[in-house]
């Protein structure tokens, strides 16, 4: 049985997620999803995110049906997450490289491997957010 990982902050769950949350289980049998925690969030994406709580990203997540688990996780990275699992497949979206996934060398370094999975345009919770504040800002001057 073949076990998947891929990680993220899964802000404001949108098509690009699932895409990529597809991929991912389409190369394993088993999908274990790491999930930042909210004070990582903040110290990633600044004080404002994230938007909905640990508790409510961890639910959606986990009612997915490609997702198997989810494991929330404190660090700014999921390498000691990564280290215990041992995943056989590493998951990251396109825009990353090998080169810049953590914890490919470790993977690698035990037979798994890597999978860059396909980006879905058009879409990003920093950019979904950044369109609601601008509605709620032009509210009232139609």
């Amino acid at each position: 049985m073949k076990v998947g990982f891929t990680n993220g902050c899964f802000d404001l769950v949108h098509p690009g997620h699932i895409s990529l949350i597809r991929q991912a289980r389409a190369e394993c049998d088993r999908l274990i999803v790491g999930l930042n925690t909210d004070d990582s969030i903040k110290r990633l994406k600044g004080p404002d995110r994230p938007a909905t709580t640990e508790t409510s990203r961890a639910i959606v997540l986990a009612s997915l049906e490609d997702v198997s688990l989810v494991v929330p996780f404190a660090e700014d990275t999921p390498i000691n997450l990564i280290s215990e699992l041992k995943p056989d497949v590493l998951v990251k979206g396109a825009d990353y490289t090998i080169d810049t996934v953590v914890g490919a060398d470790l993977v690698q370094a035990y037979g798994g491997r890597i999978f860059l999975a396909k980006l879905k345009e058009g879409f990003s919770t920093t950019g979904t957010i950044q369109r609601l504040l601008e509605i709620d800002r032009n509210k009232g001057t139609d």
